[in-house]
């Protein structure tokens, strides 16, 4: 159950960010999210978004102040690999805190003068004086206390960057042992929001780093990071080993033989699409026990259509669209008690066929922020009953168990888009919108955590 857990967590980190450009006809899916994990396996190393690179950009800008360009080099960002990811969260599990991976885009810094390195990092420590100490992880002081702190945590000015830990690089503990200052540290940030991702048990926030270096420091000190990561993954897990060995001198044999007939071919392609997809489909849930409480229903109220009050943690586009009148709440806010665990049973509600070319999706509240449970696109001649969630299966996430997050107060249905009325044969607004709306009933379990 955990390798499932695990393999749809790491596709839906990789894929929300990488993913960020395709803001015109991006429908989520975690099929689609399988699809581009296993194309950017198979093919050259994947380059980050443009939006992730613009990013870096904002920060470096801010970062050399007035140094001029022959005096630094910039390497990266580069995207942390698949493997690298599955390390992290499977391989490493227990040995590590992996409740925020901090480097899911990293990029270097490379200052030539040691003048120069040090005007950097007291511009860090006079803009942050806080940067420098123990950062406060959400295991530590739990997620709610978590995400008040980060939603208060000052930005770059001019950015949505919002720096949460600076700290010398590992590789430096020699030198600082000798009184030495360093030459080599590690910036990590959030982007606009501490984004966050649920898949059963395991939680995961997302974070991005910079790296900042005296150039003749950092020269020699790095590896492949790929071929690293494949070493750490197959010597803990030597049955993967034993078959990766095996599977390669299968193909050197059969390199000097006649190639298969493509009907085994396909075969073999179509069972791995199977086995992928088997795994997402899967579901992980069965060792998380809960003392239920019983089943409770929330019927859709009338409202007016209002843009989202809060910045969704999962659905990074949705925030971009709230901002350019693309999105506003359909149904709710409803609330829920923090203090239980809910799970969605199921979530139906009606439109209109005639409102097309919008998204629809459940979102719950947390902290100061929201996080996207499911939606559905509505197309051409949709249903006019619409699930996004039935009892055993979440048609985003291709999940059993829909968990709501730790310490949620409250749910909204969302809808985005451009929307387009079919008989009228043009756009319509939001309040036409809502005039084809007819309800929503949402039907959530209650639990209270084992002891």
């Amino acid at each position: 159950w955990y390798q499932q857990e695990i393999l749809s967590l790491v596709m839906r980190v990789y894929c929300e960010d990488q993913r960020m450009d395709e803001l015109e006809w991006y429908f989520p899916s975690a099929i689609d999210d399988a699809t581009k994990c296993k194309e950017d396996l198979q093919g050259e190393t994947p380059t980050p978004s443009t939006y992730r690179k613009s990013s870096f950009e904002k920060l470096i800008t801010f970062l050399v102040g007035e140094l001029k360009e022959n005096d630094y080099v910039i390497q990266g960002p580069v995207l942390k690999p698949l493997q690298s990811l599955f390390n992290k969260m499977f391989i490493r599990r227990g040995q590590t805190c992996v409740s925020v991976i901090g480097d899911m885009t990293r990029a270097t810094l490379l200052v030539k003068d040691e003048e120069d390195l040090r005007g950097v990092v007291k511009r860090i420590v006079e803009a942050f004086p806080g940067i420098s100490g123990e950062f406060q992880c959400p295991n530590k002081i739990g997620m709610d206390m978590f995400l008040h702190q980060v939603f208060k945590m000052k930005k770059i000015p001019g950015t949505d960057i919002i720096p949460y830990r600076f700290k010398p690089n590992s590789s430096q503990k020699k030198r600082m042992g000798k009184g030495k200052p360093p030459l080599y540290y590690n910036f990590n940030f959030f982007d606009g929001i501490p984004e966050y991702h649920q898949v059963g048990s395991t939680e995961m926030f997302v974070a991005f780093e910079l790296q900042i270096g005296l150039e003749d420091e950092v020269s020699g000190l790095r590896e492949d990071h790929v071929s690293y990561e494949e070493r750490r993954v197959l010597d803990a897990q030597p049955l993967l080993k034993a078959y990766k060995e095996a599977y390669e001198n299968v193909n050197a044999v059969g390199t000097s033989k006649a190639p298969a007939p493509s009907s085994l071919a396909e075969m073999s392609e179509d069972n791995d699409d199977f086995e992928l997809i088997s795994s997402v489909l899967g579901g992980n849930f069965v060792n998380c026990k809960y003392r239920e409480f019983g089943k409770k229903q929330i019927d859709g109220e009338e409202m007016a259509p209002v843009a989202p009050d809060r910045l969704c943690l999962n659905n990074k586009r949705l925030n971009i669209w709230a901002h350019q009148d693309k999105a506003v709440l359909l149904d709710g806010p409803f609330e829920l008690d923090p203090s239980r665990r809910y799970s969605v049973d199921s979530t139906g509600l009606k439109m209109a066929n005639r409102i097309e070319n919008i998204s629809v999706g459940l979102f719950a509240y947390v902290g100061p922020y929201m996080v996207q449970i499911s939606a559905l696109f509505l197309g051409m001649h949709h249903a006019e009953e619409i699930s996004p969630i039935k009892p055993g299966v979440n048609f985003l996430t291709m999940e059993r168990i829909s968990m709501l997050p730790p310490h949620c107060d409250g749910v909204v249905l969302v809808t985005w888009g451009e929307p387009y009325c079919e008989n009228k044969n043009e756009d319509v607004t939001w309040l036409e919108v809502k005039e084809f709306y007819h309800g929503m009933r949402l039907v959530l379990n209650q639990y209270e955590e084992s002891a």
